[in-house]
C-alpha cells in the first residue's frame, strides 16, 4: 500500500479513461474550475488534490474508488466539507465530491427519508418540512449530511429523539474493492454499527435513510445575558438542562454579538452568554414551560419564539460563511463542577475575535436511551459535548485564536469524560481518535479489516484496520 502524501505520477491515458466513464465531472489542476473546487468550508485548509471527481451517481463513485484503489492514490471523501481538519481533501490524490449528488425521496406514509450523500442538511429540511417533518441533525443548516451522520449527531432534537444515528435505519455504501452493499440491522449488521458514530472508515457512503418526525413549528431562539453573569447562569443552566422534559433542548454559549440587525446598536460587539432553545412541545404550553427560564433573571436580548424548523436550522448560517479561518478543540463531559464553570467563564472573557466561541451540547435525555456499545458513538453516559471554536476570517489571527482554544481545552480536560466529538476534533492523532471510541475501538478496528482491510479509506479519524 501506497502511504498517505506519497506522489503517484497519473497515466494520461488512464485519467482520460476515468473521465469517459463518469456521467460527473473530472476536474484537473490545470481546469479553470480546479480552485474553486479543491476549496472546502475551513480556510484553514488549502490543499491541492490531484483530481477531483464530481460524482453524481454511484456508478461514477464506483468508477472513482476503483482508479484510487487501483493506482495506490491518497483517497478523500466529500460530502459538505465542513469536517474542521479538512477530512473532504487531500494533497496529490483523489477526492471524490458527492456535492452533485444531492436526491431526496421522503415517505410521508412511512415517516422516512432517502437522502444522498452530497446532501446538506438545509436540502434535507426543505424536503422534509413540506411534509410537516423533520429528524434530528446538527446546529447549521450547510453542514453536510454525511459528515456529520458517521460521527454521530448532535443537534437541536438530541434530547427529544436522540443523535442522527439513532435515527438511521439504513445506509447504500460502495466500499473500497468497489462493491456496493446496504447495511441495516438485518443486512451487514457489523458495518451498520461501525458507520453509526465511525466516521468515514468503512466506504463512500452514498445514501442515508432516516426515521422522521412530526415537527414543523418549534419555539426556539437565543436568549442572550451578561457575561458578568456566566457562572450563575452556567449553574442555572446545567440543572435546568439536566432535570427538563426531553421536549426542551437548549445549548450555552459565549460569544460575541455581532454588529448587523437585529441586534441593538448598543450591545454590538459586546461578549454575552447565550443559551438557544428548542422545544419541541404544544406550542401553546410554551410560554409556560420559558418561564422557569426567564425567571433566572432578565434577558439582555430574547428572541425565542415559534419558528418554523428550517429557521431554526439555518439561523446561524450566514454569521458563518464558507471560507473563514476555524479552529476546533472537543470534550465530553459528564458533570460541570464549579471549577470547571469558573474556567469556563475566565476563558469566556478571553475570546480572542469577534467570531470564536464556546458551546456546550446537552445529550442526555434521548440520547441515553442507547448503551454506549450499541453504536460505535462510545460517549452514552455524557452529558454535555464541548466545543471550543477559534473561528476569523483573516489568517492573520491564526496563532491566538488556536492559542486560546488549545488553552481553554487544557484547562477543562482534567474535568471531561476523557474524549472528544468526532466531527469537532482536529487532527488528533491516534490517541485522540482511541479516547473518542474508548471500548469500541477494537471493534472498529476489526470491522475495518473486514471491509476496508489495505486501508484505503484513511483521510478521516481513522482507525487503522486490525484483525
Amino acid at each position: 500500500m501506497i502511504q498517505a502524501g506519497t506522489k503517484v505520477t497519473l497515466d494520461p491515458a488512464a485519467v482520460r479513461e476515468l473521465k469517459t466513464r463518469l456521467r460527473g465531472e473530472l476536474i484537473q489542476p490545470e481546469d479553470a474550475a480546479y480552485d474553486a473546487a479543491r476549496k472546502v468550508y475551513n480556510g484553514m485548509i488549502d490543499r491541492h488534490p490531484a483530481l477531483i471527481a464530481r460524482c453524481v451517481d454511484v456508478a461514477d463513485v464506483i468508477s472513482a474508488v476503483n482508479f484510487a484503489r487501483e493506482r495506490g492514490l491518497t483517497l478523500a471523501v466529500r460530502g459538505g466539507g465542513h469536517n474542521g481538519p479538512g477530512l473532504g481533501t487531500c494533497d496529490d490524490g483523489l477526492v471524490i465530491d458527492l456535492a452533485r449528488m444531492k436526491g431526496i425521496r421522503v415517505d410521508p406514509a412511512q415517516r422516512t427519508a432517502r437522502v444522498e450523500g452530497g446532501c446538506v442538511w438545509g436540502d434535507v429540511d426543505h424536503a422534509t418540512h413540506a411534509f410537516g417533518l423533520a429528524t434530528p441533525s446538527g446546529f447549521i443548516s450547510s453542514t453536510g449530511v454525511g459528515g456529520l451522520t458517521l460521527g454521530g449527531g448532535i443537534g437541536y432534537l438530541s434530547r427529544t429523539h436522540g443523535l442522527t444515528i439513532d435515527n438511521l435505519l439504513e445506509v447504500d455504501m460502495v466500499l473500497a474493492d468497489g462493491s456496493v452493499v446496504t447495511a441495516n440491522a438485518d443486512q451487514h449488521a457489523d458495518l451498520f454499527w461501525a458507520v453509526r458514530g465511525g466516521g468515514g472508515n468503512f466506504g463512500v457512503v452514498t445514501s442515508f435513510l432516516y426515521r422522521l418526525h412530526p415537527i414543523s413549528t418549534v419555539y426556539g431562539g437565543p436568549i442572550f445575558w451578561p457575561l458578568e453573569q456566566a457562572t450563575e447562569l452556567l449553574a442555572f443552566w446545567r440543572d435546568f438542562i439536566l432535570n427538563a422534559p426531553e421536549d426542551i433542548n437548549g445549548w450555552f454559549g459565549f460569544v460575541t454579538v455581532p454588529p448587523v440587525d437585529p441586534f441593538p446598536e448598543q450591545y454590538r460587539m459586546r461578549k454575552m452568554c447565550v443559551v438557544t432553545w428548542c422545544y419541541t412541545g404544544p406550542l401553546d404550553k410554551a410560554e409556560e414551560r420559558f418561564a422557569a427560564i426567564r425567571a433566572f433573571g432578565p434577558p439582555v436580548m430574547d428572541v425565542a419564539g415559534p419558528i418554523p424548523w428550517p429557521a431554526l436550522q439555518s439561523m446561524f448560517d450566514a454569521l458563518f460563511p464558507a471560507g473563514m479561518q476555524w479552529y476546533w478543540k472537543a470534550d465530553f463531559f459528564t458533570e460541570l463542577n464549579e471549577k470547571a464553570i469558573e474556567l469556563h467563564a475566565k476563558y469566556a472573557a478571553e475570546l480572542p475575535t469577534p467570531f470564536s466561541t464556546m458551546h456546550l451540547y446537552p445529550i442526555n435525555g434521548a440520547a441515553h436511551r442507547a448503551g454506549k456499545d450499541d453504536t460505535a458513538f462510545s460517549f452514552r453516559d455524557a452529558n454535555f459535548a464541548e466545543v471550543m471554536v477559534g473561528v476569523d476570517p483573516d489568517p492573520a489571527n491564526n496563532e491566538r485564536m488556536i492559542a486560546w482554544a488549545k488553552d481553554y481545552w487544557l484547562a477543562l480536560h482534567p474535568y471531561s469524560a476523557g474524549g472528544g466529538y468526532i466531527n469537532m476534533m482536529m487532527d488528533e492523532g491516534q490517541d485522540g481518535v482511541k479516547s473518542a471510541y474508548r471500548d469500541n475501538y477494537a471493534r472498529l478496528a476489526r470491522i475495518k479489516a473486514t471491509y476496508d482491510p489495505s486501508n484505503l479509506f484513511r483521510v478521516n479519524q481513522n482507525v487503522p484496520p486490525h484483525a
